[in-house]
């Protein structure tokens, strides 16, 4: 039996080992980044919030105009299917579409290319380790590089394009920062690479509203605030409000709401993860396991 602990993917309609996954050299996803994908995490043998997930990434496919041949509900049985094999009871699942290859010779009309679907799963993946953001992580904002315009890349189809988060990355890293979060060309709070941000001023929680991934992690911090007494806000967050914050903190399908306690050389809750960010990530775990928000993996 071919082991698949360590991941799986499903391309081509075959359920084979994440090492053994790959794209030609000529794919239009590998060579122009033209991609669309979503995450959806599993936790405990459950899909969290797939139909939601699910539902997006058809979204980002139509927008992109991409054809890949499966409806939802092809999707779905896709990924039970790659994660059931895997045997994993905690992962972290990706659903792509990939312009793929152009058979045209020198054509450079993307109609030509021949889209397809395929799928791959790890280990349930934390963007900031789970004992890092106990205690609130670190983050630094860009200075060299401002997040990519919405009119240039849609944010709210989620892609591979990379390069603004990649360089303040390095800035960030150089700087012994855990990760970073980039402003647009007007001074706004945007996000960062795999997650939203959200400030805390007293029981109002604020997040921005453009050139950001409208992500679904982000949509349950937003519907946890009400039942947790708190005001969501979603509006355009200029840096000067932002260093006013009580609290920020992160949202993320890797790791759910993730407390943050230090910006730059700012120190947010006296360089700790504050008490709302704190309440709401033990909300997230909560709700991951609610029988109205999962979806039991399929198991042969």
């Amino acid at each position: 039996m071919t082991d698949l602990s360590k991941g799986a993917a499903f391309m081509g309609g075959a359920i084979i080992p994440i090492d053994a996954a790959a794209l030609p050299v000529t794919d239009w996803g590998l060579t122009h980044s033209d991609i669309a994908y979503d995450v959806v995490p599993v936790w405990q043998g459950g899909f969290f919030r797939l139909d939601d997930y699910v539902a997006r990434f058809i979204a980002s496919v139509t927008t992109g105009r991409y054809d890949i041949g499966l409806d939802h509900a092809g999707i779905c049985d896709a990924l039970h299917r790659m994660v059931a094999a895997s045997g994993l009871s905690d992962a972290y699942v990706a659903m792509v579409a990939a312009r793929g290859r152009n058979p045209v010779q020198s054509s450079r009309d993307p109609r030509d290319c021949a889209n397809h679907f395929y799928a791959w799963c790890v280990p349930y993946v934390h963007i900031v380790k789970p004992e890092i953001a106990a205690k609130g992580t670190s983050v630094w904002i860009a200075k060299s590089v401002r997040r990519i315009p919405a009119d240039s890349v849609d944010p709210t189809v989620k892609n591979y394009h990379w390069g603004d988060f990649t360089s303040g990355l390095f800035e960030a890293k150089d700087r012994g920062f855990e990760t970073t979060l980039l402003l647009d060309h007007a001074g706004h709070i945007t996000e960062g690479p795999g997650f939203n941000v959200f400030a805390v001023f007293g029981s109002r929680v604020v997040t921005p509203d453009a050139g950001v991934l409208h992500g679904i992690s982000r949509r349950t911090v937003l519907e946890m605030c009400s039942e947790a007494a708190l005001q969501p806000e979603v509006r355009p967050l200029p840096l000067e409000e932002f260093w006013e914050a009580d609290e920020v903190f992160l949202s993320s399908s890797g790791g759910g709401v993730i407390p943050v306690a230090r910006v730059d050389d700012r120190h947010f809750s006296n360089g700790t993860a504050g008490p709302v960010a704190t309440r709401l990530r033990a909300l997230y775990f909560d709700w991951i396991m609610r029988p109205d928000h999962r979806t039991p993996v399929i198991r042969a």
